[in-house]
């Protein structure tokens, strides 16, 4: 939709100067930012487990997992696989995704109330535009509260599972686990309960400093993320209020969470538009969300790409760790 749409005369007009090749140099390295710290914080959920190297493979995979999946389900799916493959156990891995989940939820949910504070709620919301979700159309605002709603009880259903009940979470498990198309794999779940509880345990008894490195490394991916955007608009135009483009790009993050496309492709664009719409001159927006998508969603697709194939062949070619052992089914009377 953005390159139908793409303006070259517009285009062709941006001042060109010294200070807009520094800012887009800045939006690339706020991109190597984000997938630093992202692995910083998986160093972290793993005590050092995974090396650096690895946790390049396994950050890349989860993005490109993450672009090519709707973004309502979004990668978590895969990464238990990926990371469960490099060599943690089931449980573990379980553990490691859901606080992944967590501290992301968590980040979120501090930071909007923060930016209403700041920016004002009147001036992070359009007047314009409707989405459907379920055949009911709503409002930006509508949109908004639904995912917030959203990340609340997401949010909520990991803190109970994780840190509250996590023998609940196994019964859970074990139960779903009772369905003929399932019970083969019972005992598996059971052992994966154990080793969540384990975990859970594990976990609660961690030190604040623990907690605060990977709190810290969630507050620099994600806020390198979204200020890409802040540092386009200054290569492009000069200016802006980058605390309110800041603002307008934690609620367009909801429009894209609840997206049926992959990555939010399609939506993204749309949104983009509709929310930085104000910050752009005309013409500028599709070139200027073109160039976002290109540095902040397209280089996943193909750096996981070339990935993949080379990881699979070593996961695979690799001795099975003794956690990744298949026990047999138990007998039943």
């Amino acid at each position: 939709m953005l390159v139908r749409n793409f303006d070259v005369d517009a285009f062709r007009e941006v001042n060109w100067t010294p200070r807009s090749y520094f800012y887009i140099f800045m939006s690339l390295l706020l991109m190597v930012v984000r997938t630093v710290a992202y692995m910083y914080r998986l160093r972290v959920l793993t005590d050092g487990q995974l090396s650096w190297r690895r946790c390049i493979d396994v950050i890349m995979l989860w993005e490109f997992a993450s672009a090519v999946t709707p973004s309502i389900i979004g990668g978590s799916a895969i990464a238990l696989f990926i990371i469960h493959r490099e060599g943690i156990s089931m449980g573990r891995t379980t553990a490691i995704v859901l606080i992944t989940a967590f501290l992301d939820e968590l980040f979120y949910i501090l930071m909007v109330p923060t930016l209403f504070i700041i920016v004002g709620a009147e001036s992070l919301f359009t007047s314009g535009g409707e989405y459907v979700l379920l055949n009911t159309r709503f409002g930006t605002q509508g949109v908004f509260v639904i995912g917030y709603v959203f990340i609340l009880i997401l949010t909520t259903i990991i803190i109970y599972g994780v840190f509250v009940n996590p023998r609940g979470t196994k019964w859970i498990l074990l139960n779903i686990f009772r369905l003929p198309i399932l019970r083969r794999w019972r005992y598996k779940a059971a052992e994966t309960g154990d080793e969540i509880i384990i975990t859970s345990r594990e976990m609660r008894t961690k030190p604040a400093i623990f907690w605060l490195k990977a709190f810290a490394g969630t507050f620099f991916s994600w806020t390198a993320r979204f200020w890409v955007v802040n540092m386009l608009i200054m290569a492009f135009v000069g200016y802006g209020d980058q605390l309110l483009i800041y603002g307008r790009q934690l609620v367009m993050w909801v429009i894209l969470l609840i997206s049926p496309t992959p990555g939010g492709s399609g939506v993204a664009e749309i949104a983009f538009s509709g929310f930085l719409g104000d910050f752009i001159p005309s013409g500028l927006t599709p070139a200027m969300g073109l160039m976002w998508r290109t540095i902040s969603y397209y280089p996943y697709l193909f750096i996981g790409a070339i990935i993949l194939p080379n990881w699979l062949k070593r996961v695979y070619a690799s001795k099975p760790k003794p956690e990744t052992t298949i026990k047999p089914p138990m007998k039943t009377a």
